[in-house]
């Protein structure tokens, strides 16, 4: 069930945050990327944007970013994968997902997930052009939330 996104009382503050956003399904990732933007300065945060020609290359792009900039407290990464007639966009949603994932954990910052796989246009409306349900401001309110975690633990 999609649940509204709540606005929050933003605690963290600052910080340094990179967007990588694709360039693929443009109408739905720019709506996702300006949420996202505003919900980081709200913040005082710092924001790089950088775009990938589709959802594929943006583990490349944020993998870059984690590896050269140390000072990033955080990567946002956001796409729209549209389901179509063959099993492709499935294949490149779990790509994503594992190189994300991995990029986390390797260099031990929030790398936000939020390259969309959906079922059709519909669902990219809802989840990006919505402001009750912007994936997008979801995103860098996990970014700067997993920033402050990580900044309070030890190592």
């Amino acid at each position: 069930m999609l649940h509204k996104i709540e606005p929050k009382k933003v605690t963290a503050t600052g910080g340094d945050f990179a967007i990588v956003a694709s360039c693929y399904n443009a109408r739905y990732v720019e709506a996702m990327v300006a949420a996202a933007g505003r919900e980081l300065k709200r913040a005082g945060a710092k924001i790089r944007i950088i775009r990938v020609p589709g959802a594929y290359e943006i583990p490349v792009a944020a993998k870059r970013v984690a590896r050269t900039l140390p000072e990033v407290s955080g990567i946002v990464c956001l796409g729209v994968i549209l389901r179509g007639e063959t099993v492709h966009a499935a294949h490149i949603g779990d790509t994503v997902s594992r190189a994300l994932m991995e990029i986390q954990l390797a260099y031990e910052i929030p790398v936000v997930h939020e390259v969309l796989l959906l079922e059709n246009e519909a669902q990219a409306r809802v989840r990006c052009l919505s402001p009750k349900h912007n994936r997008g401001t979801e995103a860098a309110q996990t970014a700067l939330a997993m920033a402050e975690v990580l900044k309070s633990l030890p190592g």
